[in-house]
């Protein structure tokens, strides 16, 4: 070999892991283009602001969602809720009603959580609400409310099933075996057949998407790859999703499949109840955090760690100054009602985007020649070019670092009063009235020049 090919070896051989790098990113499923699927998610990234609804039979336990997982219940021992259940004051027009007087523009459902248990009537189990006291197809009645109200619809659906036969137990199953040999699990396991579960799934999905007409957001949930866990091959993913787009094309789906190694095996990122400091990190990606009032999803009567309504607007206003989206939780009881903590906090929050919803809706994170000022977060709106101003700590007299020069006018945002700036160097200064007004955060509104 010459000294010239020699050298293009190394080169080619230091190059490698870097061309195999871009060759992983590259790898494509479909087909869609970066400017096609931007268009395809336009409406959910300036929409900004949704309803997760967790409700299943673990709203009669009301100790957690996860109760059949933390207290390893038997099918036996759960069939008490399925025998019980019977929310005879569900009122999904009220529902919907709720969610939009709040501001949220979509919503999802759980149509069937880890438990196994379905709110619709699906031909494939009998383990579903036609089947209980409710006798009726509740996501069915779910879409009809909330589509009537002009809110978009999403369904959530557990890829994991504790209920199901041939769903076999690992590491998170309420039979699971702490620290169980391989040989553990195969026994537990004898008789049971992922194959068979996977048609199952795919048949449900196939259901969901199929007989409710037009549905705007799937969220599948989850995967945990690794020794005991499930992944990808497990729910054989990439056909999954291919049936998932070609049954609804504009449908938008989470990344919970764990096809983290295709460009286009998601749509967005699922930050999981984290601190708004946290989600900077997401910053020029496509992401929607989900947050519970609460601690839990589903209806937990005892929990005593519910947000403020402050904590719920800063997680709101956090979300879209970091360029993301929120979706926020309600877990109904077992009658069907939205609890009475999570109907006055979606009050309040409504209260607050009746005046200040254009802060949100159409806005992202701020240009960085804007320095944000102490104890406030900026979002700002591309299109109308303006810029908003979140005073979480209020103070009437606000310094605009390095500002001069940039800002036109300025307003209170719930009610278009001027707000009066004088100039301080580079800086500028913000005369806000003496008191307060009557607002939980209040935003000011900057007209650019």
């Amino acid at each position: 070999m010459n000294k010239q090919l020699r050298k293009l070896g190394i080169i080619l051989l230091l190059c490698s892991p870097l061309i195999a790098l871009q060759a992983q990113e590259k790898k494509m499923i479909g087909q869609e283009t970066p400017a096609q699927k931007e268009k395809r998610m336009a409406w959910w990234t300036h929409d900004r602001f949704g309803m997760f609804i967790h409700w299943g039979l673990y709203a009669l336990p009301a100790r957690h969602e996860w109760v059949k997982h933390n207290e390893r219940l038997t099918n036996e021992q759960y069939q008490t809720y399925f025998d019980l259940f019977n929310p005879n004051q569900f009122d999904p027009k009220s529902w919907a009603k709720q969610a939009k007087a709040a501001g949220m523009k979509y919503a999802v459902l759980t149509t069937k959580h880890h438990e196994g248990f379905c709110l619709f009537d699906s031909r494939y189990t009998d383990y579903k609400a036609t089947n209980t006291k409710a006798h009726r197809d509740l996501v069915r009645e779910f879409v009809n409310a909330f589509r009537a109200e002009g809110i978009k619809v999403g369904f959530y659906y557990s890829l994991i099933d504790w209920h199901h036969p041939d769903f076999t137990i690992d590491g998170m199953h309420p039979q699971r075996v702490e620290n169980g040999a391989d040989s553990t699990y195969a026994r537990l396991n004898k008789g049971r057949d992922m194959n068979k579960y996977r048609q199952y799934l795919r048949n449900q999905i196939s259901e969901l998407l199929t007989q409710y007409g037009k549905i705007d957001i799937l969220w599948l949930d989850f995967s945990y790859p690794g020794k005991n866990g499930k992944g990808k091959d497990d729910w054989d993913a990439v056909n999954l999703l291919k049936m998932i787009r070609k049954l609804q094309p504009g449908i938008i789906v989470d990344n919970r499949l764990n096809l983290e190694e295709y460009e286009d095996g998601a749509d967005f990122l699922t930050p999981e109840q984290v601190k708004v400091e946290e989600l900077a990190q997401y910053r020029g990606k496509t992401w929607e955090t989900c947050q519970t009032f609460s601690g839990s999803w589903g209806y937990y009567r005892d929990e005593n760690s519910w947000k403020s309504t402050h904590q719920l607007l800063e997680l709101l206003i956090g979300s879209v100054s970091k360029g993301g989206n929120l979706i926020l939780n309600v877990g109904p009881t077992a009658r069907g009602l939205f609890d009475y903590r999570a109907q006055s906090a979606l009050g309040n929050i409504g209260d607050w985007m009746k005046g200040n919803s254009e802060s949100i809706y159409g806005c992202t994170y701020a240009p960085e020649s804007f320095e944000v000022p102490k104890n406030t977060m900026l979002t700002y709106n591309p299109t109308t070019q303006r810029l908003y101003v979140h005073l979480l700590e209020y103070n009437n007299r606000l310094q605009l670092p390095q500002y001069k020069g940039k800002i036109k006018y300025a307003q209170l945002l719930h009610d278009n009063s001027e707000v009066k700036f004088t100039t301080d160097g580079n800086n500028i200064i913000l005369n806000l009235p003496e008191k307060q007004p009557d607002m939980e955060i209040p935003v000011v509104e900057l007209v650019l020049n």
